[in-house]
């Protein structure tokens, strides 16, 4: 088995076959090492809530294999125009009220159109004044409109890989991986944080869900905030419809704990966040997930268009897990002592 420094140190040097061997250690060793790196960081009882909201339903021109939003399929989702400013600043409110302390904006585009963005800035500037730290996703970014958001008052802009090198091509070929690699950079060239993460069980391999977290621990900056998405099959949708034939689930259990444990060892300070396929996850198994090191999650009503737990639901389970909303602070953390290797 290829050695393995596990370390609550960032590092930028991981090979893919390291990566695999992390997946490849004992299920117990595996979450207790990721245990101890998020403990290096975090506080292990503290967990992010974030609220995302679609402000533009439907059309888009992307054909992501996942996705009900998608103009190329026929999903029963109805297009719509982007929401007024104020409408969505009012629903940010609502959030804040509620308990997130993070609110994201998504939009079903392949790129962002600089027509949109007087609105947009007003979205990000009023939400900005509730106290709450602003997200947005829009799709494909130039370098000048990434400064235009950065401007506005954005603090992070969510762009996910998806899945792995190897695999991307089976789930969309209407964008590139460079071009989302792209996109990246020039959200960090204008000084924002970056979300990126990827979706699992859309019938890669263990390889491929390796090589998306080799992805993201190689990147210049690791993502500030990393969300592990579970597939929610969609009908109507080719990888949802070809689940929903299968009549098995997206992925096993253990495996997408393996999947969150990895993401917190190779990027040790990111937000792992439990984000789409939470309704369907058991509390045992959001409570694995959490133990592993997951700790942000989306709550209030839907992610996008898929559902979230009742915000009831999520208060018992704080409640039981003695689980508390974090504590956040702008200052930067002083860098841990090493987490020595077993």
């Amino acid at each position: 088995m290829t050695p393995i420094n596990i370390s609550a140190q960032p590092r930028h040097d991981w090979t893919l076959q390291e990566v695999e061997a992390l997946f490849a250690l004992p299920f117990m060793e595996l979450v207790f090492e990721a245990a101890r790196v998020h403990r290096a960081w975090f506080d292990p009882s503290e967990m992010q809530l974030s609220q995302l909201l679609s402000v533009k339903t439907g059309g888009c021109a992307e054909n992501c294999g996942y996705c009900s939003q998608s103009a190329h399929f026929k999903t029963g989702l109805k297009a719509e125009k982007l929401m007024e400013p104020a409408v969505v600043i009012a629903k940010a409110k609502a959030a804040r009220d509620g308990g997130a302390q993070r609110f994201c904006m998504g939009a079903a585009w392949r790129e962002l159109k600089d027509r949109d963005l007087p609105k947009l800035a007003q979205m990000i500037g009023g939400v900005k004044a509730l106290g709450m730290e602003t997200c947005a996703t829009l799709g494909m970014l130039t370098a000048e409109q990434a400064k235009q958001l950065k401007d506005a008052g954005l603090d992070y802009y969510n762009h996910n890989l998806d899945t792995g090198p190897d695999y991307y091509k089976d789930v969309v070929t209407t964008r590139t991986y460079q071009e989302r690699l792209d996109t990246l950079a020039y959200v960090r060239d204008a000084g924002m944080s970056t979300c990126c993460g990827g979706i699992v069980g859309m019938g890669e391999t263990r390889r491929d869900r390796a090589g998306l977290l080799h992805q993201l621990a190689t990147l210049p900056a690791h993502p500030d905030s990393l969300p592990i998405n579970g597939l929610v099959p969609i009908s109507g949708t080719p990888l949802g419809d070809q689940i929903l034939a299968e009549g098995e689930k997206a992925i096993d259990s253990i495996e997408f704990v393996r999947t969150i444990a990895v993401a917190r060892i190779v990027c040790p300070k990111a937000m792992v966040r439990l984000s789409a396929g939470r309704e369907g996850m058991n509390r045992e198994l959001q409570a694995l997930c959490f133990l592993a090191g997951a700790n942000s999650i989306f709550v209030g009503g839907k992610l996008l268009t898929t559902p979230l737990p009742d915000m009831d639901d999520d208060s018992r389970l704080f409640h039981d897990l003695d689980l508390k909303p974090m504590v956040m602070v702008k200052a930067e953390v002083a860098a841990p002592e090493a987490v020595p290797a077993e």
